[in-house]
Parts: structure tokens; sequence; C-alpha cells
């Protein structure tokens, strides 16, 4: 039920009935509006990530070059005089940076989703690619800091030694020659300072939380720093040292709830507060280019928002909100700090790269990334607090079909078939601006559905931690919850409900359809375990350092006979036989996190079982599907599927398989034109 009183006057039965028909008519006008083509919103962006060269010289963003994702680069003076300076052709490069002189590129590449990544430097004058990181097979190499105070290297951690561990290289950016910093001696991770000094090495304590320890100059552990407790741990960890290093910057819950920016003076101890609120975690800080000091930092409760620490940025930030229809986006800046790369990151369209001259006060846009959108009818996202059933206040997001809210107050004028869509994680988070799956589910017909279930990061340590134990119990409450109250407000239809997410949303919708089998009329999990015990004994080698404070504290420890029991009760491959309603798998084969086997299990037991389920493996992806034709291909199949099951329009699959890596392994018959695209493809 809507949350409103209806005076019976005759303006009052004037306007239900008005309502009737305006009712009606928003049903028509959700179907009437344009079907945003999956392509337009699925498929390679036009351009995304812009950047600036720290000399200002040159703008740099990520564009298909032949169909793949490659950096190209551009005078800054002259925009479209751009080349594509790397050439990759099969992935795809997902993320880039510059090199402190602003002569090369820096990219990291995996080989088909399996995380054990390469560092590469291109040459931006030739495009010259060399890999500053080969290695034998499964070694991980990760960029561990790239500093103006060490020009010409590149400081970067490998676990070449130990799978378990990762030592410190400086490697030289133009030729690959390398030399070790730091020989690991058990630390978890590193913070390093801007002269690429090993600092701190962290330990994670038994039990959870982690200690801090010094670094002596050969590499070894010294005296401890500082210690994180167990409640903690999520919420507090460095960000930088200061230019002369004698100050530490960190996000600090210690001693209070939420994560506030602060800093500790290395030589006295003593700890200052810079920023904080009451009711979110600090999520960004902006950084001087040069002198390192903190120019101003983000909070993120329902929309992110910042605040100056400098006069000298003031000014800058309040002309870009007064600008910006969404969000601030802070994306590169220049070594004099005149000129920013930013982002408007607003619901109703895709962000919008913008040049800004903070001398001149003047913006200058880039591009947009995904121009074709510009007239499509894209919806406003709706930041609002549900509260479960214990009190504790849901931070979510609701985005409504077409026509649906002709007066625009986030409720429709009739319920809606609606997609609960469960983030993963779980420690990360939702958030507002644009979202791809929130525009195209809404396009389709249905409600979009986001919540921050307890566990979720970003709302402080007593959000996250209130998930002690709570997997497939209050964290699933929670999710319960929210499609009640969207229900009681009329906004979900009751029996036209599906939920779905990748990660932990994909354990979250196994949950949903094996714990809650009432609640959902299908699911859609991607790359979820379906084997809390399968799941934490697959997990990669160096991930171990740091489980005793996350999975082991959350959920409990395989080793222990006691918590082994319990995570079989709380595994939805326990409980498959109460499944009612079909399901759709989507799986990276090379997956190191949730490995093939928490798929293959839990089809197989429905198989046996005569239930629904459509298992499409991806031979050649991992955590989630990067390459373009193969994620087409599988929200091809997503669409159609939710379509048979909730019954919103559907673009067909026509030829979104070709190309694409897709192994069909179970059902194929439950999502029509699935079983054509296959055989044609």
């Amino acid at each position: 039920m809507r949350s409103s009183i209806t005076t019976l006057t005759a303006v009052g039965i004037a306007m239900t009935m008005a309502s009737a028909g305006t009712a009606a008519s928003a049903k028509t006008a959700a179907q009437n509006a344009d079907l945003i083509p999956r392509e337009a919103l699925l498929g390679n962006p036009t351009k995304s990530q812009g950047r600036i060269s720290p000399d200002g010289k040159w703008l740099s963003w990520l564009a298909p070059k032949d169909g793949v994702m490659n950096v190209w680069v551009a005078p800054a003076a002259d925009p479209a005089d751009a080349r594509a300076v790397t050439d990759d052709a099969k992935r795809g490069i997902n993320s880039h940076m510059w090199t402190p002189d602003s002569l090369f590129i820096l990219t990291q590449q995996d080989k088909g989703g399996d995380e054990n990544f390469h560092v590469y430097a291109t040459d931006i004058a030739n495009g010259a690619t060399i890999d500053l990181t080969p290695a034998a097979e499964g070694v991980r190499a990760v960029i561990q800091n790239v500093s103006r105070e060490r020009p010409g290297v590149v400081l970067i951690g490998m676990n070449d030694r130990d799978p378990q561990l990762f030592d410190l290289y400086e490697v030289n950016y133009s030729n690959g020659e390398k030399r070790l910093v730091a020989e690991n001696p058990g630390f978890g991770g590193w913070v390093v300072d801007h002269q690429n000094r090993a600092r701190l090495g962290m330990i994670s304590q038994p039990g959870g939380g982690a200690d801090y320890f010094l670094v002596e100059p050969d590499g070894t552990q010294g005296e401890k720093f500082m210690s994180v407790g167990t409640d903690d741990f999520f919420n507090t960890q460095p960000f930088a040292f200061s230019k002369d290093g004698e100050r530490l910057y960190l996000g600090d819950s210690r001693n209070r709830n939420t994560s506030a920016l602060a800093y500790i003076d290395l030589t006295t101890g003593t700890q200052t507060t810079l920023g904080e609120h009451e009711n979110a975690d600090v999520s960004d800080v902006m950084f001087h280019p040069t002198t390192y000091e903190p120019l101003a930092y983000a909070v993120n409760y329902k929309k992110e928002d910042w605040t100056a620490l400098s006069d000298d940025v003031a000014g800058d930030l309040e002309f870009l909100k007064s600008r910006f229809k969404g969000q601030i986006n802070l994306a590169s800046a220049t070594d004099d700090n005149r000129k920013w790369v930013v982002v408007d990151d607003a619901a109703e369209q895709p962000g919008t790269y913008m040049l800004y001259d903070r001398d001149t006060k003047s913006l200058t846009e880039m591009f947009t990334t995904r121009p074709e959108l510009a007239d499509a009818p894209l919806q406003p996202m709706h930041p609002l607090v549900i509260k479960a059933r214990d009190g504790l206040e849901l931070v979510s997001y609701l985005t409504l079909p077409p026509g649906s809210d002709p007066d625009g107050d986030g409720r429709p004028d009739e319920a809606v078939p609606t997609l609960l869509w469960v983030h993963g994680g779980p420690w990360a988070r939702d958030g507002y601006g644009y979202d791809t799956v929130h525009q195209w589910m809404a396009n389709r017909g249905y409600a979009v559905l986001s919540v921050n279930y307890r566990g979720s990061t970003g709302f402080g340590k007593d959000h996250v931690n209130r998930a002690i134990g709570e997997w497939s119990g209050a964290m699933h409450d929670d999710l319960i919850d929210a499609v009640d109250w969207a229900i009681e407000e009329g906004i979900a239809q009751a029996d036209k409900v599906a939920i779905g997410g990748g990660s932990y949303g994909g354990y979250a919708t196994l949950v949903g359809v094996t714990f809650t089998p009432d609640k959902f009329a299908c699911g859609v999990d991607i790359v979820g375990p379906s084997n809390l015990i399968t799941l934490m004994e697959s997990f990669p080698p160096y991930w171990r350092p740091i489980l005793e404070g996350t999975f082991y504290r959350h959920i409990g420890d395989p080793a222990d006979a006691e918590a082994r029991a319990d995570l079989v009760a709380r595994s939805p491959l326990t409980h498959v036989d109460k499944i009612k309603v079909p399901l759709l798998i989507g799986q990276g084969g090379n997956d190191p996190r949730v490995t093939k086997i928490e798929s293959d299990q839990i089809s197989d037991a429905m198989q046996a079982k005569g239930l629904p389920v459509t298992y499409i493996n991806y031979p050649d992806e991992g955590h989630g599907f990067q390459e373009p034709a193969n994620r087409l291909s599988f929200f091809a199949a997503m669409e159609g599927f939710l379509g048979q099951c909730l019954g919103g329009r559907v673009e067909p699959i026509g030829d979104d398989f070709d190309g694409s890596s897709a192994e069909v392994i179970a059902g194929a018959e439950y999502v029509e034109g699935l079983a054509e695209a296959v055989s044609s493809d």
C-alpha cells in the first residue's frame, strides 16, 4: 500500500478517478517508450576513462580499436588528432595511467580473466609496448606506486618467489630492467612512501584485525606501529604519506563508527582528524599532485559530496557543483594542478568527461561515454532509506520504468514487475549515478531496486560488522525487508519480483531461491558461490594472508569442525531441493575467486532434480565478463530469461552470441531463442 491518505471529498474522488486513468496511460507510456538497443547500453563505450598528462600536453582515453578497447592519445591542443597507442586485440584494456614524465602509458592485463596481471608500459611516441613483469605462469603483478620523486621507474609487487607474498621491485618502464627493493618477510600488504620506500607492513591477526609494523631499511620487520582491531578491519587503512614522509594520512574508524580522514605525526605519534561524517565513511581524498597535501575529501551517504580542506580548491568545487547535473568525479590533474579532468556523474546520462581550467573557471567537454544514449529515455535514480526489521537503515536506490511515475515522486502509479539487483563483495556498496543495469532493466519495464544490506561498506564499521555470522541470515533478511517494503509501497508486484547479481550478489540470488523460495519469481546468478566450503578452500594463495580478518571472521573457518557444519548449513547447495523457480547462471571458466565448481555444483544438482536451470559458461572469462561479445551474449540471454519470468519487453537475442565463447551447458530450452542463437554461432 502507498503511504498516503485519500480524503473522500468530491475533489478527492475526482483525483482518484484521474489517477486511475493516469495509471493506465503510464503503463502504455512505459510500453511505448523507445526500446534502447542492448548494444548501446552494454557494448563498448565510445570513449571512457579520460585523463590528462602530468605536463598538460596530452589527453588520453580508452576507446575501441577494431572493436577492442585500447588507449588513445591526442594533443591537448587538438583532441581530434587522436591515435591508438596500444594494440590489444583480445580482451581489451580496462584501465590506464600516465607516468610522471608524460612519456609512457602504464596498463595491466591478465589472461582470460585469471587475474594474474602483467604490467605493460607503452611509449606514446611510437606505440612500442613492453611487458615489465614477464614471469612464469601463475605469477601476479600489481602496481604499488608511481612517483614523481622516483622518475623513470614504477614500483611493482610480484608474488614470483612465494605465491602468497608480494616482493617489491622497481622496474624501469623504458627498458624493463628491475631491481629488488624489498623481499616480503610475511606481510599481507605494504604501505610505501613517495620515495618508493616500504615504510609499513600489514599482518592479519588470528580472529581478525591487523597490525602494522615499521619496515627496516633492509625490508625486514621492525617494531609495531599501530594495531587495527577486528571491528575496524574494513574501515581503517592508510592512504598515503606526506611528501617528507613524516605524516601518514589514513581513514580511521578506531574509537568511532565511521571512518574519518586523519593523519598521524610519525615523530610525536599524535593523530589529527581532518574530515568526518556521522553517517558515512570518507570515500575519497584529493591530494595535490606534487606537494601531496590533502586538498579535499568526499563522503558518500546517499550521494557523494566533496568538502574542501584548502581555500585553494573551495571555489572550484562550488563552481563544479553549480554546473554539474550529478556528482563530481575527479579523474586526473596536471602537475601544476591548474587543469583537471572531471566527470559529471548523473543517473540520467552516461558519464560526461570535461576539461576544467581552474584559472579561467571554464569547462570544455571532452566526451560523453555513450553519446548514442543522448536522446534515450533514461530514468532518474531515487536514493532512499529503507528500515530493516531490526531498525537498521539501508541506503538504497530505485529506478522506475519510463512513464510509470508521471509526478516523479519515486512511486509508480501502479505496481510493476521488479528486479532486486544485489551488489557483490559483500564488502562494497551501491551508489548513485549512471547505472547500466538500472537503465537497461527500467527500459524493459521493470523497477530496479539495489540495497546496501548489512555488510556493505561506506556506512561505518557497525554496518559492516552487523553482518558477522549473517550470511544467509540477517544479510538476506535485509533484502527481503526491502522487497516487502517495495510491495507495501505499491512499487513491486508481489508475484513478479526477480533477484539477481554477481559474486556475493550471485550468492544472494542462490540464497533467495533456496532459503526464501516463495519470494522470487526467478533468479540470475553471475559467478556466485553455491558452497561456502569449496569457495574458501579454492581462494588463490595471495588471499591467504587476509582471510582471518575477512571470510573466516564473517562466515567461519572451514578448518574448524563446528564452523564447517555452519558453512554447510549456510550454503545454497545444501537446500537445492527447495528451489521452485527458474535460475539463470553465468560463469567465467578462469574465475580465481569463485571457481567454476560453484556453478557446476548448483547446476548439476538442479538438473538431477529436474529443476529449470540455464547455465552458460565462458571459458575465456574470469570474475565477470570483459569481452564485448561475451558480455552481450549473456545479457541477451538474461533479458530473454527475465522477459519470460516477469513479462517485460525483450529485444530478440538475434546474433548477440556471434563471436562469443559461450558454452550453454544446460537449459537452452528455457530461454526463447537461445538454442537457435547457440546453434547458429
